[in-house]
């Protein structure tokens, strides 16, 4: 099948594995956007990945990096804000970022449907540079904490908008690269530690008393770094890459013409070119009623109209509707699963930035009491911490696909791991003690985000995978605002909130033992590619009957089969053991 061909119609609707019923079917103008969309991927995967997806894999970086960069500028520079304002309660600085995180996700991620991805590509990056710069210049902690909500506000659309325009330039065969990503955050997190050692380490005040603005330079040095940092990203956004506007959205506004041409230039850059026409987004394609049986497709006139904002709103609001999300609770199983995953990202969510968001502020309280809490060493440790974590990312993409471990398994350790080691680090009696605690912590939660990104969506049903994700980050999000809000009610200088951390990932890791879900027997229905159909076959053909690995894949194939009553599915670990031997 070709990139720009269209959808077979004779194609059968994929059922669920459990209670099969198809989901709701959306409006005239929703089911042509799709159809359309469609063919747009069609187009990008027969154009294929070239030197325009690369370039814009390297600026997309950027983005990801920022997403952890600016949370870890809010936790180096606590320390010394707290000193020279002589704060009260310093968690409100945290409580003040995830304020303006949460409400950038939700702004950015609406606004780019309904405005376009381009603007939104580089503002975002633009306005966390603006106020970064110029919370370098507060005149008090409360500035700071309106400057911090405010640069977030621009950090928090940096996944939404950037994650939107990589996929939909993106081969469906590169998809992978997504999550090759994830290394900018392990990189920003150590460039930022690397840079705030030497200027807030040693421009800093010993303590709050007599702390002046001019013996405490060093965060507002920081910030102008690292605010400088983000200018430069966005420069280099603007002037040395030419982005696109997305040719779904585009296509959405009713605007064929500019869609096609962005697809055929992408192809120009790329050295190929693409049969793409504009006759073919102008055909709305098969639209099927709402039944719960399947019914004979027909087609609708043309309709060049645009979507309008309410169709955007409706479209993006539609994962979230009722009969969506009472599809995750169909059945015990399902429902049970659903719970549990929204729990776990939950507890993470509140566990992990209640203690890494005041890491260097728990340091610099415990090497007081240890007789060693200089600036120096604190930032200095921090650096240490963040290198360890580096690989973690690394090791957990090794660790699942070990057959006694896999996704769950190896989630499960790295989150039980992860709160032992927090809660180990209470019993720390040296400085030395406590960084060797915090460097298995780091290492640890590094491993655990890494896989829990992974293993989350392979929980959920193909056709309410976005809903499933949808809920679990709002969990996770909400639990990042009342991590600093247990902060301020419970007393810093002590160890309890980092008992509270720990306990939170114990919990955690002690759920995902009771997810249903293994690796093993995760049924995923694959119902946009047909790289992946095929890959029982070439499997078998290239791959000895004796083979254990092919026997279980043909035993699962064969159930999926009776089940469904269509062999254009796999599951995802025989999918993953078999790919390497598809591609031959």
């Amino acid at each position: 099948m070709t990139g720009a061909s269209k959808p077979d119609e004779s194609e059968p609707v994929l059922s669920t594995l459990e209670g099969a019923s198809n989901p709701p079917t959306p409006n005239a103008a929703a089911a042509a956007y799709r159809y359309k969309a469609d063919l747009l991927n069609r187009a990008i995967q027969d154009i294929g990945m070239g030197r325009y997806q690369w370039q814009l894999f390297g600026v997309i970086g950027f983005g990801w990096a920022s997403d952890n960069l600016w949370p870890i500028v809010t936790s180096l520079i606590l320390v010394p804000v707290s000193y020279e304002f002589h704060v009260a309660q310093p968690p409100l600085l945290s409580l003040a970022q995830n304020i303006g995180l949460l409400a950038g996700s939700l702004f950015w991620g609406f606004t780019c449907d309904l405005f376009g991805r381009r603007w939104a590509f580089n503002l975002t990056i633009a306005i966390t540079a603006i106020f970064g710069l110029v919370a370098a210049g507060s005149p008090s902690f409360a500035a700071v904490g309106v400057f911090a909500a405010l640069w977030s506000f621009g950090v928090g659309g940096n996944l939404p908008v950037d994650s939107a325009i990589f996929l939909e330039f993106l081969p469906g065969s590169h998809q992978y690269l997504l999550t090759v990503l994830s290394i900018n955050w392990a990189l920003a997190q150590l460039l930022a530690n690397l840079v705030a050692w030497p200027l807030i380490g040693e421009m800093t005040c010993a303590s709050a008393d007599h702390c002046t603005k001019a013996s405490n330079m060093g965060w507002r040095y920081f910030l102008i770094v690292m605010g400088g940092l983000a200018l430069f990203m966005c420069l280099a956004r603007c002037l040395f890459f030419t982005l696109y506007e997305s040719p779904k959205y585009l296509m959405g506004k009713g605007r064929h013409e500019e869609s096609v041409a962005v697809v055929h230039e992408v192809a120009r850059r790329n050295g190929t070119s693409s049969s793409l026409s504009i006759d073919d987004l102008q055909d709305d394609g098969p639209i099927s009623s709402s039944t719960e049986t399947t019914t004979t497709p027909t087609r609708t006139s043309p309709n060049n109209e645009a979507l309008s904002a309410l169709d955007h709103l409706r479209m993006r609001l539609e994962p979230l509707s009722a009969p969506y999300v009472r599809a995750l609770f169909r059945t015990p199983r399902r429902a049970w699963s659903t719970t549990l995953m929204i729990l776990i990202w939950a507890l993470v969510g509140l566990g992990f930035p209640l203690y890494n968001n005041f890491l260097p502020y728990l340091q610099q309280m415990r090497g007081i009491q240890f007789g060693d809490g200089s600036t120096y060493i604190t930032y200095r440790n921090s650096l240490i911490i963040a290198a360890v974590g580096v690989p973690g990312s690394l090791v957990g993409g090794v660790m699942v696909e070990m057959p006694r471990l896999g996704r769950k398994g190896t989630l499960c350790l790295a989150t039980l791991s992860t709160g032992a080691f927090l809660l180990a680090s209470t019993t720390a009696s040296t400085s030395g003690g406590l960084l060797g605690w915090n460097c298995a912590y780091s290492f640890t939660s590094s491993l655990l985000y890494a896989v829990l990104y992974a293993y989350t969506p392979e929980i959920f049903e193909t056709q309410y995978r976005g809903t499933g994700n949808a809920l679990v980050a709002g969990a996770n999000r909400i639990g990042g605002i009342l991590a600093p809000i247990i902060a301020l009610v419970s007393n810093m200088e002590t160890a309890v909130p980092v008992y509270i951390s720990g306990g939170m990932f114990v919990v955690a890791g002690l759920l995902v033992v009771l997810v249903p879900w293994g690796t093993k027997c995760i049924f995923t229905a694959i119902d946009t590619t047909d790289i992946l159909v095929s890959t029982t076959r070439n499997y078998s053909d290239s791959t000895p009957s004796e083979n254990w690995k092919y026997r279980r894949l043909t035993a699962q194939t064969e159930t999926l089969r009776a089940n469904l009553g269509t062999d254009r599915c796999i599951t995802w670990t025989a999918c993953t053991y078999a790919h390497a031997h598809a591609m031959k």
